[in-house]
């Protein structure tokens, strides 16, 4: 079963470039016009989208543990 995927603003073009050409189905945050969002909002959006937010940026490492604590659920 294929994963779906949600990019914040850390994840350069040219990687999702190559992604989409292996028929990964990735929406960019910055194509999407949500690359403004705070970060738990964002994760909130792709959790609703039922896709996987990837990212390099660490602060999501770190928001994750706080959901996973809290018992909210995210997506991947």
């Amino acid at each position: 079963m294929p994963v779906s995927l949600y990019a914040d603003v850390h994840v350069p073009g040219p990687v999702i470039f190559q992604l989409r050409l292996r028929d990964v189905d990735i929406l960019a945050a910055t194509e999407e016009e949500t690359n403004e969002l705070p970060d738990d909002e964002l994760l909130a959006l792709a959790t609703s989208l039922q896709r996987v937010m990837v990212t390099q940026d660490i602060r999501f490492r770190v928001l994750a543990q706080e959901w996973q604590a809290n018992g909210q659920s995210f997506s991947g």
